[in-house]
């Protein structure tokens, strides 16, 4: 069985900090991704992880640091042991999730979606 390496919030900050080349990608329903994410986040809902990551993610070699709401239900653990047994060989997974970054003051990002917002 693949055991999955972890990344830290602040080695995470950095790699978003310094610009580093990798993917980061919350693993979550689609509507919750575009309430709250991670700066440079990209998208693959639960259930189309394998779907997409073809579409999202076609480097296997790139690294790629999945998280998701840090709930018990741990999402973004299953996708990676998903993606490692798709090929990709440099998966991380930040477990303690959007909710450790937001509790902690970190930037978000927010996509406004059709029907929320401003009344016209």
């Amino acid at each position: 069985m693949n055991t999955v390496e972890h990344i830290s919030r602040d080695e995470l900050t950095k790699k978003i900090a310094r610009h580093d080349h990798f993917r980061l990608v919350e693993v979550s329903p689609e509507a919750e991704y575009h309430r709250a994410h991670l700066p440079g986040a990209i998208n693959l809902p639960p259930n189309q992880v394998g779907r997409l990551a073809l579409k999202r993610l076609r480097d296997r070699n790139a690294e790629i640091v999945l998280y998701c709401d840090g709930s018990e239900s741990d999402p973004a653990a299953e996708a990676a042991r998903e993606l490692s047994e798709r090929g990709y060989t440099n998966v991380r997974e930040y477990a303690e999730g959007k909710q450790d970054w937001i509790d902690t003051g970190l930037p978000i990002e927010r996509d406004k979606v059709e029907g929320e917002g401003e009344i016209s």
